[in-house]
């Protein structure tokens, strides 16, 4: 075997020289980038974190930016020096399993992770923590690190946590109250109109209310505005009080001269709502030619008022009502079916008051005291007068209402002329109607339910509504008591 020279001896010291310099070079350069990615990670809002993985995915912390100080103030040696994953020691002992889940799942799958966690602190104060990385992986697909960033959301959880209770503290006096705007009750046919109220003042859904006249169907309307914000006009429009030959004009508007007396330009109802809700009480007499050019209006927002060539824009929300069943008006060609789509987004059932008997009560209250003042209590009206309109049918729902309770306190009777009843203060006895009424009861258990009620009814206004007073009187416990109240809907 021969020797080297000392010329390949040489050549040989600078190849090592040379390569020494490239790989100090490169060092240098990862250092450099090193320092580089350290200063952009220490400048992070939030605190920046390595850590290796053993078999298990269990983690150990290697690398900790500066965010460290803001978030949890301490340094980042305070979470390197230990050698393990000192933010579980830290985490909400609820919190700890669904992190350890959720990290996991998301090595086993190749996926980045996302957490939401509590990190408790020796004061017992906490902090909302929201924690998203994803893990690096070896050639051989073994996982190697996580790397993530942690960032402190604990003002933005607890304006959350502020707003879910506000919700709940609406929803909870929602619940409790009787009245919304200017409807009152408490019929769980009227909480659900109160639910649907909310809903679509959410949205700027098209809205139809039906119900049987006299259900209060625009204070529907009117509740849904307000609950929206108010913003911008209210203009209700009673489409059966607007003369067929006049529809046009009133929705549309009309320019000077557009026909005989038509003496100046009119804004119409489009133009008057713009910016707020329009209201179409009795929609369902709308006739169909004008069915059509109030459809394209609900499409794109533009009309021409009559005797025009200009488009005008208005963008108003649509709440409509009526008391008849529109779908039948489709099938007879009385509404076209587009334009029935379009209104018909949201319902909203007012039910009669018939079927919210419960209501009764709280409505008569409400207007007693509008117009007696705020202390006039129910018993002002004698008792076989509130037997009358307890047995009474109404229908002319909460309108024949506020007109009998008006008639009654102006003339002190009260006429329920759909049936042929009349009562006053010198009528007839009410437990004898009751009694007679009783006795048209199809099965003996309606016709004990029917006194039953009356009798209760009547002990309560004895006793001024106390129900502790009223139990004694009638011979029943307290439990009792409150399950035949409950019972009677009293």
């Amino acid at each position: 075997m021969s020797t080297p020279s000392d010329q390949d001896l040489l050549q040989q010291c600078q190849d090592l020289k040379s390569q020494l310099e490239q790989f100090k070079d490169t060092k240098r350069q990862l250092l450099a980038s090193q320092r580089q990615l350290s200063r952009l990670f220490n400048n992070l809002p939030g605190m920046a974190y390595r850590c290796s993985l053993d078999a298990s995915f269990h983690p150990t912390l290697e690398f900790v930016s500066r965010g460290s100080l803001d978030l949890f103030g301490v340094t980042p040696e305070f979470f390197t020096d230990q050698k393990t994953n000192v933010l579980e020691t830290m985490a909400h002992p609820e919190d700890l399993p669904g992190m350890r889940k959720e990290q996991n799942e998301a090595i086993l799958n190749h996926r980045p992770y996302k957490l939401l966690y509590r990190v408790c602190f020796d004061d017992d104060s906490r902090k909302w923590i929201w924690d998203q990385g994803e893990c690096v992986y070896h050639e051989d697909g073994s996982a190697a690190y996580l790397e993530g960033i942690m960032i402190d959301i604990s003002a933005q959880k607890l304006r959350e946590n502020e707003l879910l209770q506000e919700n709940q503290r609406l929803q909870g006096a929602l619940e409790d109250s009787f009245k919304l705007g200017g409807i009152i009750g408490k019929s769980p046919g009227m909480r659900e109109v109160f639910k649907l109220i909310m809903k679509a003042a959410k949205s700027q859904a098209n809205v139809i209310v039906l119900g049987e006249t006299g259900t209060g169907k625009d204070l529907v309307a009117k509740a849904i505005h307000e609950q929206s914000g108010g913003a911008g006009p209210y203009v209700p429009v009673n489409c059966g009080a607007i003369p067929a030959n006049l529809m046009e004009s009133e929705f549309f508007g009309h320019r000077k001269g557009a026909f005989s007396g038509a003496t100046s330009d009119r804004q119409g109802y489009l133009a008057a709502a713009n910016g707020g809700t329009l209201f179409l009480d009795e929609v369902g007499e709308i006739d169909l030619s004008l069915q059509v050019k109030l459809l394209r209006v609900l499409e794109n927002k533009l009309y021409t008022p009559v005797g025009g060539n200009e488009p005008r824009s208005s963008n108003f929300r649509l709440i409509a009502a009526t008391n008849r069943d529109l779908s039948e008006l489709v099938k007879k060609g009385r509404m076209r079916s587009d334009f029935f789509f379009r209104l018909h987004v949201l319902p909203i059932h007012v039910p009669p008051l018939r079927e919210r008997p419960g209501d009764l009560p709280l409505l008569i209250s409400e207007f007693m005291s509008r117009n007696l003042g705020k202390d006039a209590p129910l018993q002002k009206i004698p008792g076989r007068i509130l037997a009358a309109l307890d047995q009474y049918d109404w229908p002319g729902n909460v309108r024949e209402l506020q007109n009998v309770l008006e008639r009654y306190l102006t003339f002190g009777e009260m006429v329920f002329s759909d049936l042929g009843i009349q009562t006053s203060d010198t009528g007839s006895d009410p437990d004898a109607s009751v009694l007679r009424a009783a006795e048209d009861c199809p099965s003996l258990a309606e016709a004990m339910d029917m006194v039953e009620r009356h009798m209760m009814r009547k002990a309560l206004e004895r006793n001024h509504w106390r129900k502790g007073r009223t139990a004694k009187m009638l011979g029943l416990n307290m439990r009792t008591m409150q399950r035949k109240l409950k019972k009677h809907d009293l």
